[in-house]
């Protein structure tokens, strides 16, 4: 498993966490801030997918009036780590 320790920037949650398996599945993500709730959820959704296919579908995902987003912050996180 690799570890990934990602800052992220122009988002409530400071930093994101989570693991990479040698088939590129995403294991145990975490966020620092942001909305506790919601970022939960997306931990939970991610369990055990494709990296490279979550990437995908959050990448350009936007909150209120930021040109981004902490699921478009995890997508790019993703992209600097497979």
């Amino acid at each position: 498993m690799k570890d990934v320790m990602f800052n992220t920037s122009g988002v409530c949650a400071s930093k994101i966490f989570f693991q990479l398996d040698e088939e590129g599945k995403i294991h145990n993500l975490q966020f620092n801030g942001g909305c506790n709730g919601n970022l939960k959820a997306i931990g939970k959704l991610c369990e055990g997918q494709d990296a490279k296919e979550i990437s995908s579908i959050l990448k350009g995902n936007t909150c209120g009036f930021k040109k981004t987003s902490c699921a478009d912050q995890l997508a790019k996180a993703i992209e600097a780590n497979i």
